[in-house]
């Protein structure tokens, strides 16, 4: 049997060569199957050949490429075929000898060979195919096996002919304008006082998403009072040690926002019609382009606008009729002949209440994909609700190929402002991408790489399909009940709530670093007083955890007899496995860092000096911290410093911080700070760098291993 194609359970490597076992089968030779499947970047390149580009174009009507940093080796029988991910983040290397041998590894040395019997060796390039022909008897040149592949029918011609680009579209007039007063359908949608000064005036101004600093104190979304979006209760899932991030600024030559819409054909036919896709350069949508592709006119492309809101007489209760309404009204859609859906909820007013936009992406991406008729439509969302790089990425992420957010965009009134964030949530979104190693918008579009936190089982599992979720939480009617309140707040209030998310405010929200805690943690170090500091870790500890976060929930089950004494370990040996957070030198400041390094050294335990080095100085007295730090900035990092270690640690993509993490503003890099991380004064650093140095295992190896000849 064919189905599933791909086995649940299996590794990425194994799923890949589900399907590329299925392309092969199907009629495809393998290096055109390789070709489809991982394809060279080559939409910012015009070196390639015409036939290759179209190639390429037709193809990625079909099938998305599959990205990520990988080294693949195939073979049919016939021909061995290598080849490495669009980045070439990862090691090939191979050589041919007199005798006839060809070896491949993914380093040099793996077997011996005298170097007078090596004919030629050379590496595995990014998108490029190594070929050998065992028929024929010789390794087969990259552009000589493409150009047979690109050749085989007129791929160039047909995506030329069948293609549709969105600026090819004839303009479309602006939709009307909305019965409700702006400031009104700001609070239906959640807007606060801080949304439009800390998020929307840095990309209106700058072009780019704020920089805010590291940390975050306040509840998690499920424990928040103040009913937060549901974008709130995702957490983007990062990179780590076998899938680095990448870089999207200077790796901007493989990256892609390119989005399309329209019916996918059969995968393992091929015809003119496959490539009828609507084609859109950036998944943020203005007005007008939104109003393009709702009244878009050719025989091959229907647009379908599906509403989003519902009664607000049905109250919070309504909102699991209307998921269910819209879902019915998407597979009506499709059997009508439509190909575009557009999710719309521009009908939000005063008898109507707009569901969550990312409730009503994933439930129809996923209520399509269980019907077997996903790849018939694309989706598009048209919400006031988005506004940041996180809601749109999350959108994104549960199906939506493009997004107009057009609340937003009416906040920024003048064009540039506009323009401007639109570039800024597109750089934004290729960073986020980056992080998991992903390339291109159609890799990650329907990829679902987020983690649910404080969803009740049900929802997750319902219209969240796949996605990990290791707590319960609220459910559908709670997120109908707290969409209700918004809207009631919008018909019975003027001004825009203080939320406090970014810093502490009064009515706002909660946050574990308060005036409460910090003025009771000050008087207790000025006072050294032990009443004041237990004071101050009772105020932490039970009403501030409790509030902000899980670990504030539990509460130690101690057993009835109690424990004997000679199994109780002395607090003296207990304390030495104490170690300190790794704060770096410029994140704190140099007093606390060389304190902590002292009270850890006082008791045993280890203080880390985090990615910022050490000064020197300290390593010959009580402030020397015992674990220190290599990060891929390498700030600090010299063999004067590795040698003052008992312990080392290397940062791979940022430990456990998704996003830059460790960003240092320049303004803060003094001759001190520079001094000891052995950079520039003035010069901003982040660690890691987008640009560092750890893309695969290998690589970790070689660090390791001159770590231990330093140490």
């Amino acid at each position: 049997k064919l189905l599933p194609v791909i086995r649940e359970g299996g590794s990425d490597t194994a799923q890949f060569d589900n399907v590329l076992e299925l392309l092969v089968l199907g009629g495809r030779s393998l290096p055109h199957a390789l070709m489809m499947m991982i394809p060279e970047a080559y939409e910012s390149r015009d070196d390639l050949p015409a036939e290759l580009r179209g190639f390429y174009d037709f193809h990625r009507c079909l099938m998305e490429p599959w990205d990520g940093p990988a080294a693949i080796a195939s073979s049919d029988g016939r021909v061995l075929c290598a080849t490495l991910d669009r980045n070439g983040l990862r090691p090939g290397r191979w050589y041919e000898t007199a005798d006839g041998w060809v070896v491949l590894a993914s380093e040099t040395g793996v077997l011996p060979e005298e170097p007078a019997n090596v004919v030629r060796k050379g590496r595995l390039q990014p998108g490029k195919l190594f070929l050998v022909d065992l028929e024929q008897g010789r390794i087969v040149p990259d552009e000589e096996i493409k150009a047979q592949v690109a050749a085989q029918a007129p791929y160039a011609e047909w995506a030329a002919s069948e293609m549709l680009h969105l600026a090819d579209l004839p303009e479309a007039d602006p939709p009307a304008p909305p019965p409700v007063p702006l400031r009104t359908r700001q609070l239906i949608f959640g807007y606060g006082a801080e949304d439009q000064k800390v998020i929307l005036a840095p990309l209106a101004a700058n072009g780019e998403e704020p920089v805010g600093s590291m940390g975050n104190d306040t509840p998690l979304a499920v424990l928040s009072q103040r009913k937060p979006l549901l974008y709130s209760y995702f957490k983007q899932l990062f990179a780590q040690v076998t899938n680095p991030p990448i870089d999207p600024i200077r790796e901007a030559i493989v990256m892609s926002v390119q989005a399309s819409v329209g019916s996918e054909r059969n995968l393992l036919a091929e015809s003119p019609e496959h490539a009828r896709q609507l084609v859109i350069p950036n998944p943020i949508l203005r007005d007008r382009e939104l109003e393009q592709l709702r009244h878009v006119r050719h025989d091959v492309f229907k647009a379908w606008t599906i509403d989003t809101t519902w009664p607000v007489e049905e109250g919070g209760a309504g909102l699991e009729n209307a998921v269910e309404r819209i879902c019915a009204e998407a597979d009506l859609a499709l059997a009508a002949g439509a190909n575009i859906l557009i999710l719309s909820d521009r009908a939000a007013g005063l008898d109507r209440v707009p569901m969550p936009s990312l409730l009503a992406t994933a439930a129809v991406h996923n209520h399509l994909v269980r019907e077997g008729t996903r790849l018939q439509a694309g989706i598009v969302v048209e919400s006031g609700e988005p506004r940041s790089v996180h809601s749109i990425a999350t959108l994104i992420g549960y199906g939506a190929a493009a997004v107009n957010p057009y609340l937003m965009l009416e906040l920024l009134e003048d064009e540039e402002a506009q323009a401007k964030a639109v570039k800024g949530i597109a750089k934004g979104i290729l960073k986020t991408m980056s992080k998991m190693g992903i390339s291109t918008l159609t890799s990650y579009c329907g990829a679902q790489i987020f983690e649910a936190v404080g969803l009740a089982p049900e929802l997750v599992e319902r219209h969240f399909t796949g996605t990990a979720s290791r707590i319960g939480g609220v459910g559908i009617r709670e997120l109908g009940e707290h969409a209700v309140a918004r809207h009631a707040r919008a018909f019975g209030d003027d001004l825009l709530p203080v939320v406090g998310l970014f810093a502490w405010r009064r009515e706002g929200e909660a946050h574990l670093w308060n005036p409460d805690t910090i003025s009771k943690l000050q008087h207790a170090v000025r006072s050294g007083s032990w009443e004041t500091y237990e004071d101050y870790a009772r105020t932490a500890n039970e009403d501030a955890a409790r509030k902000g976060n899980l670990r504030g929930l539990l509460r130690l089950r101690l057993p009835e007899t109690g424990v004997p004494l000679e199994e109780v370990e002395p607090a003296g040996e207990i304390v030495k496995r104490f170690s300190t957070g790794a704060m770096s030198l410029g994140s704190i400041s140099r007093e606390a860092h060389e304190t902590l390094a002292k009270a850890m050294n006082a008791i045993g335990g280890r203080s880390n000096t985090g990615e910022g080095g050490e000064d020197p100085v300290r390593f010959e007295d009580d402030r020397r911290s015992r674990i220190k730090q290599v990060a891929s900035g390498r700030f600090g990092v010299n063999a004067h410093y590795l040698a003052n270690a008992d312990e080392l640690q290397i940062k791979m993509a940022q430990g456990a911080k998704p996003g830059e993490g460790g960003q240092l503003p320049g303004h803060k890099v003094d001759q001190y700070i520079a001094s000891v991380r052995l950079t520039t004064p003035g010069v901003g650093l982040i660690s890691p760098p987008p640009h560092h140095d750890i893309y695969s295992i290998e690589d970790l190896k070689q660090l390791i291993y001159d770590l231990r000849c330093a140490n």
